[in-house]
């Protein structure tokens, strides 16, 4: 029998990507409220792969986790995996991660993020998943100059190939979720940072740098902002909404204002962020006061792609879970820092 929410101790997860940065934190979140958790991920060299290796060997030494390494592009594994695991639930984090590098290697993004995600939904539709949750990106707003950004504007006008490909991931699974009566929950991160996070991206390149006395590139020299929000706060609010399964409304008129409830499927997408933008110069004077250091600061262009702004409104989130991220860059820069030490001295 299917579990219902609010989904019990023993519901078994499938989680695409548990070896990256947000998987192996929601992975451990569910493990210690007594779920089980099979992990999916390809272990790309994108970046460190012994970062990867040393999340899921953490992980392991967890009762109700076990693993495999595929990628998602093969849709054998994870039907075998299907198989032996039969998840209740599957949340797919897995995906060609980075903005900037897709404008270098546009067809990881294809094989990844579309094909990918669209065996990940062919494994929902066979096996009647009771909720099926994908994590998108605040890039899919792209253009749209009108901010907090809401789940219920437009955003038609990606910037890059990797906002392209999650907001069509986010199309893909509203056919789905209307044709095949999956529930399934889009969720949309704020440039997400705290312990045991990617290398590539701009907190933990900052530190990096500041530590070993060289120079940090910064980008529309500094009049950047950004809606960061830390990671616990973000698999905190996945995991509330696991619970939040939407149902496909009699009509359009039952919806609730500022709802992104789909009128003819059981379909919802989500922000998840801190509601709270910071400008990267403020980001990085953070950072210098908990490190001690001043920053070498390179002063640079923006770069192709980019947007000057990202901003949620995470009202919806909040109507939904009673819950939104609450943690302020100094604190989440503090817990990074003190992770970023420890583990630089087992590296």
């Amino acid at each position: 029998m299917v579990p219902q929410p609010p989904f019990p101790p023993g519901t078994r997860v499938l989680i695409t990507g548990t070896a990256g940065f947000i998987g192996y934190h929601l992975a451990r979140v569910l493990l210690t409220e007594g779920f089980r958790v099979h992990g999916f991920d390809g272990m790309t060299d994108y970046y460190d792969v012994s970062l990867k290796r040393r999340r899921h060997a953490m992980l392991f030494q967890t009762e109700g986790f076990s693993a495999s390494e595929a990628m998602l592009e093969d849709f054998a594994s994870l039907q075998a995996v299907a198989a032996d695991f039969a998840p209740d639930v599957i949340v797919h984090l897995a995906a060609q991660a980075g903005v900037r590098y897709s404008l270098e290697n546009p067809r990881a993004y294809i094989d990844s993020n579309l094909v990918g995600t669209f065996n990940v939904m062919e494994l929902a539709r066979e096996l009647e998943i009771a909720h099926l949750l994908m994590a998108s990106t605040s890039s899919v707003y792209g253009a749209n100059a009108q901010m907090p950004y809401a789940e219920t504007q437009k955003a038609d006008l990606p910037l890059t190939l990797y906002a392209a490909t999650k907001k069509a991931a986010e199309a893909m699974s509203h056919s789905y979720a209307h044709l095949w009566s999956i529930p399934t929950t889009m969720f949309r991160f704020f440039t997400v940072y705290g312990p045991w996070g990617r290398p590539d991206m701009a907190l933990f390149k900052f530190v990096d740098a500041m530590t070993k006395g060289e120079a940090i590139d910064v980008y529309n020299h500094g009049e950047m902002w950004r809606d960061f929000t830390y990671v616990d706060d973000l698999v905190r609010a996945i995991r509330l909404l696991i619970d939040v399964v939407p149902e496909r409304p009699e009509s359009a008129d039952k919806i609730e204002p500022g709802d992104s409830l789909s009128p003819v499927a059981p379909w919802r997408v989500v922000n998840i962020g801190n509601s709270d933008k910071v400008r990267l110069t403020d980001f990085i004077d953070a950072i210098e006061a908990e490190l001690g250091v001043k920053a070498q600061r390179n002063l640079m262009d923006m770069q192709k792609g980019d947007v000057p702004a990202t901003w949620a409104d995470a009202t919806l989130l909040q109507q939904l879970t009673d819950y939104r991220p609450k943690t302020d860059i100094a604190s989440g820069i503090a817990q990074f820092v003190s992770w970023y030490q420890d583990w630089a001295e087992t590296r």
